[in-house]
């Protein structure tokens, strides 16, 4: 857990502010008095102050710890998820998460409405930070599967997108250099078909694009991460069966292929990072726990103190009136 560790301890030295948009849930709350506690961030929780405020008792908690933030009359979690992006788009707080009850739909489409992408031409994608921990594991480390959340068919040039992205989001997060492999059924090709086709081409581009990077494609997930298996079906590759950085090529593979790797593989996996919008902001899965949260708010608070998500941003309209009370006694 070298690279967890290493996050924890990089969010103590420049803790960030972060707000949790669905301050109601007690996974949530658990994981902010966890956070502040540990000093990895400070934290604002939005959602019913009455409810927060008993949770926190029940915990052993104090109210103080937190501040507590809440919309009129928020009865939809998207109305909660719109007061915490604005917060942040308004530069009063660092990062925003949410999706432990939204869906990653809901709560990404509120980020592109609020936030927004980082440039026009950028795509909003996301990864997952997959760590093996198993002393019997043949490799244990921090690798990046990408993308496991948005993107469902990216084309040539969405997928070269990804791969750079993930790349870059790997180096800041674990400060070890990104070595990327673009998976299909095919290595270096041993098949023909028009998928394998836009793997090819999304690897060029990538190439082109940033050739500071070592990147190997298109292959087999086998080439790309056993050094032995590497030796014989991509001798030469760039990346020499010891890729990190995992670019599947749609969202079917990679969902699956994470999901497998968490409960079959026995990785902890952390997730939806997102990557490509113009401030830190990031999603959960529903069935996360109170620890899944904790490690999300130790990365985006990670990725608040780095040019992660800080392009600028146009003006934007006052946020609507019902968004504008803020309650913070218990």
């Amino acid at each position: 857990m070298k690279a967890l560790e290493s996050i924890l301890r990089r969010a103590r030295n420049n803790p960030g502010h972060i707000v949790l948009a669905e301050g109601d849930d007690t996974r949530v709350i658990d994981a902010a008095l966890r956070a502040v506690r540990d000093e990895i961030a400070t934290v604002t929780l939005v959602g019913d102050t009455t409810r927060i405020c008993r949770a926190i008792e029940t915990m052993g908690g104090r109210s103080e710890e937190l501040s507590i933030v809440e919309p009129d009359r928020a009865r939809q979690a998207g109305d909660a998820i719109t007061f915490a992006a604005h917060m942040v788009r308004r530069g009063e707080a660092d990062g925003v998460i949410a999706g432990a009850v939204a869906t990653t739909a809901d709560t990404v489409r509120t980020y592109l409405q609020v936030i927004g992408p980082a440039s026009a031409n950028n795509i909003v994608s996301s990864f997952f930070l997959i760590l093996l921990c198993d002393d019997d594991h043949p490799r244990k480390g921090a690798f990046a599967f990408a993308d496991c959340g948005l993107v469902i068919e990216p084309t040539v040039e969405q997928l070269s997108q990804i791969a750079i992205s993930s790349a870059d989001s790997f180096a800041i997060l674990t400060n070890e250099e990104p070595r990327v492999a673009m998976l299909s059924f095919s290595t270096l090709g041993s098949a023909k078909h028009s998928r394998v086709d836009r793997v090819v081409e999304a690897t060029k581009v990538v190439r082109q694009s940033r050739p500071d990077l070592a990147v190997a494609g298109e292959m087999q997930f086998d080439a790309a991460f056993i050094p032995l298996v590497s030796a014989v079906k991509a001798p030469g590759s760039h990346v020499g069966g010891q890729a990190n950085v995992l670019v599947f090529p749609n969202l079917e593979a990679g969902n699956i292929a994470y999901k497998v790797a968490q409960w079959i593989g026995r990785a902890v996996a952390i997730g939806p990072i997102l990557q490509g919008l113009a401030r830190p902001a990031n999603d959960l899965s529903r069935g996360c726990s109170a620890d899944d949260i904790y490690h999300m708010i130790a990365i985006t608070s990670v990725q608040s103190a780095t040019d992660v998500g800080r392009a600028s941003i146009p003006p934007i309209r006052p946020a609507p009136a019902k968004l504008r009370r803020w309650t913070t006694d218990c």
